[in-house]
């Protein structure tokens, strides 16, 4: 496979995976751009095999994000998700807009805002093990074996590491009636 096929293969996976771990878009986009010139650059030395440079892309990356978020340490991020009148006491709010159904306020498909602030907000609740875990596992769609592989532990551990982060996001988003 030549290098723009592993990128066109990957590139998407990759994407999910940093922005569902708490890198907005364009820092995604930056860093899969930083991965795979890292990747072209070492295409001489690659195993063509696609899990191969598909481990090598995702270890890159995380190495990408860490190095940026330690390069950045020093500023201080407001928080984005909080829009006035989301948040009550610490609580999101259901939109004044949203249906009500049976004496109380539910959900319309029209409130994917609403519902993409609830998930990053209880993604951010996660602790980092479980959320890596979790969103290399169904994010980026890697199996538990390069899971491990790519956080160095067993896989049983990996597994673990995803029920427990289902059943946070489970009771986190209860409300919602979400199922995993």
């Amino acid at each position: 496979m030549t290098i723009e096929e592993h990128y066109n293969l990957i590139a998407p996976r990759l994407t999910n995976w940093l922005v569902s771990s708490g890198s907005s878009y364009t820092e995604a986009c930056d860093i899969v751009q930083n991965t795979f010139l890292k990747i072209w650059k070492m295409r001489d030395d690659l195993r063509d095999s696609d899990e191969a440079v598909s481990g090598l892309a995702f270890t890159i990356a995380r190495n990408l994000r860490k190095n940026l978020a330690r390069d950045e340490k020093h500023l201080a991020f407001v928080a984005d998700m909080a829009q006035e009148g989301d948040m009550e006491d610490g609580d999101y709010q259901i939109p004044k807009d949203a249906a009500v159904v049976d004496g109380r306020k539910t959900l319309m498909p029209s409130d994917a805002a609403y519902l993409r602030k609830r998930l990053k907000a209880a993604f951010a609740m996660l602790p980092p093990v479980l959320r890596e875990a979790y969103t290399l596992f169904q994010v980026a769609e890697l199996p538990v074996r390069e899971v491990a592989r790519q956080t160095g532990v067993s896989e049983n551990l990996v597994k673990v590491r995803i029920f427990r982060a289902k059943e946070k996001l489970r009771e986190i988003l209860s409300d919602l009636r979400v199922t995993f």
